[in-house]
């Protein structure tokens, strides 16, 4: 995961540069979880081309296993008047507020508390959140809850950009 806080100032998102960003990386256990992807590569390649062929297949084990990985990792970022979480922009006009749910509300704020309506752009492996309230008649999500390491600088950011 990185972070780069970027300029200090709201005004200087319109240069194009992040106010905030953080790549979501997977955990170090998830790649652990994908070591057999090596391992089975190479176990069927090896009675059919030897020892050669079975570091071939532990070679494209592995590949495809840091493909798959990669594919995972995602951006949350504060920029241009946006907050873009993944795949998914909103602009930052129509943010009324924003709270941080700490590690232990985590639980709570997806499951018992969670208004179905809510936009959800989490990852398991980060235990901290903020939760971004809209003000869009337009829009059927009353909130967002967005996965990050570090939840109050990514809520300054939020809310100095609005």
């Amino acid at each position: 995961m990185s972070t780069t806080p970027g300029p200090r100032s709201a005004a200087d998102a319109g240069t194009g540069a992040a106010v905030w960003r953080e790549r979501w990386w997977p955990a170090p256990t998830t790649w652990l979880a994908w070591l057999p992807a090596v391992a089975g590569g190479a176990l069927v390649a090896l009675p059919i081309l030897g020892p050669v062929g079975a570091a071939a297949g532990a070679a494209l084990g592995a590949a495809l296993a840091v493909a798959v990985l990669l594919s995972m990792a995602s951006t949350v970022e504060v920029a241009d008047g946006h907050l873009r979480a993944g795949r998914a922009r909103l602009p930052l006009r129509v943010v009324r507020g924003v709270d941080v749910v700490p590690a232990a509300q985590r639980r709570a704020a997806l499951g018992p508390e969670l208004d179905a309506r809510a936009h959800l752009a989490i990852r398991s492996w980060v235990p901290t959140a903020v939760r971004v309230h809209l003000d869009d008649p337009d829009d059927p999500a009353p909130y967002w809850v967005v996965s990050t390491r570090h939840p109050q600088r990514l809520a300054d950011a939020i809310t100095r950009g609005r």
